[in-house]
């Protein structure tokens, strides 16, 4: 087993929790004095850095959440003078203003290190060439991933988004062993493959996908993998953290947070913490972030975290794959319904693609939910009672899961709308007024 830095991705958890205490308190410590918005929070909330003794204490920290670095917009929340800015990434949000992040050189290293210690995880070293088909720009996937590539000492190849004949091109031509892209992305690539009549097992060197920026299920993994040949590794991340910075091991069984640069809480409805592998909220501190500190930042995210020794070695612990966002849930007829549990049930269906759309709307003041999704090549067929009782599969599998009736609408294959980046898959219509 190949570590980046082995003393420190196999410290015990003892040594870990330890340096995390010292790491919070000098934190809390310089964001009271340098940063008046959360000075302003903390003084609120009746706690002061000296109260901070233990990690538990970590719970009488007020949280932070996405509206504070909007309503902050744009540099409000930086505590560092410009000079000290190396770098800006802007995220354009769903409502209100962008987020806008700055970064230090020390921020920027921390995040190519924990993503050159992620990709040797699972087996990538200085003989591989990662192809990054991520968005290169305000967004921060691309940068991201071609910096921790170049940290790692690999190859980088930044063929950013779009051009997807291009793209395949070069896994053929050069010898790319590893891209980073968004999952729909990589199914779209699959798809133009077989349209170039392209091998990807027998035609490229590629071995290794580094996907994330939207939600995909376990299942959706086992096809892509089947399909492609490839190793498809989770990846988590966000550009208030740092953009993609945290992965998968070879082991695929939860998402290595390196301990000395994030703390994690996972808490219930109440704020509470949950117990180890149950799922909750996810709350975030960076504990080494210097351009803007994120002190219990409340992403959004619903998983569930797990300390326990990998069977790679490393004792960090892992994120289970996110089971949804308590953001994007959507209720129907009072039942939560997150769109991850729709993917999941689309993966076991042999028949579909990966490719979905989901439609919310009203009528007559009751919810109705539309799902469609595509029927894949090789299932496609003249035979009205096969795609019947494909349809009533579906049906009876959503209603199952979901607890509600979902209209549902099997589509030829290539019909829906294809994403190089993070793929929509909802459209909510209902109106309240």
């Amino acid at each position: 087993m190949e570590y980046w830095n082995k003393e420190m991705e196999t410290m015990p958890r003892k040594d870990l929790e330890a340096l995390q205490l010292k790491l919070l308190k000098k934190l809390v410590s310089e964001t009271y004095r340098d940063s008046p918005f959360y000075s302003a929070k903390m003084k609120k909330a009746g706690v002061k850095p000296e109260d901070i003794k233990t990690l538990d204490d970590v719970r009488k920290l007020p949280m932070m959440k996405k509206t504070d670095l909007r309503d902050n917009y744009p540099d409000k929340l930086f505590v560092r003078p410009q000079k000290d800015i190396i770098r800006y990434h802007v995220s354009s949000g769903t409502t209100g203003k962008p987020t806008v992040v700055g970064y230090t050189r020390n921020d920027l290293d921390n995040w190519s290190e924990s993503l050159a210690r992620a990709f040797t995880s699972f087996g990538l070293g200085e003989d591989d060439v990662i192809q990054v088909s991520n968005g290169y720009g305000l967004f921060s996937g691309g940068l991201g991933m071609h910096y921790g590539a170049e940290r790692l000492g690999a190859t980088a190849l930044p063929a950013s988004t779009g051009n997807t004949n291009r793209q395949i091109e070069l896994m053929i031509d050069l010898p790319v062993t590893a891209i980073a892209c968004t999952p729909s992305y990589m199914f779209h690539i699959a798809d133009e493959c077989d349209k170039m009549k392209v091998d990807l097992r027998k035609d490229t060197k590629l071995r290794a996908g580094i996907l994330g920026a939207e939600p995909w299920s376990e299942s959706m993994r086992k096809k892509l993998q089947d399909r492609t040949g490839i190793m498809a590794q989770n990846c988590y991340g966000a550009s208030e953290l740092s953009g993609p910075m945290f992965t998968e091991c070879s082991e695929q069984n939860g998402i290595h947070v390196w301990a000395d640069l994030c703390l994690v809480e996972i808490l219930d409805k109440n704020g509470e913490p949950v117990k180890e592998g149950e799922k909750g909220d996810m709350v975030l501190t960076m504990l080494q972030k210097e351009a803007f500190p994120l002190i219990r930042y409340k992403i959004g995210d619903i998983s569930s975290l797990e300390w326990e020794k990998c069977a790679c070695g490393r004792t960090h612990p892992r994120l289970q794959r996110l089971s949804g966002r308590s953001d994007d849930m959507l209720i129907i007829r009072g039942i939560n319904v997150f769109p991850s549990q729709v993917e999941d049930v689309i993966g076991m269906m042999p028949f579909l693609s990966p490719f979905y759309h989901i439609t919310v709307s009203a009528e007559n003041y009751m919810d109705r939910m539309v799902l469609e999704v595509e029927l894949n090549e090789e299932s496609l067929t003249d035979d009205m009672n096969l795609l019947n009782r494909m349809s009533r599969t579906l049906d009876q599998k959503l209603k199952e899961v979901l607890n509600i009736k979902v209209d549902v609408k099997i589509v030829l294959p290539g019909t829906m709308k294809r994403f190089e980046g993070k793929a929509k898959h909802v459209t909510d219509t209902r109106t309240y007024e």
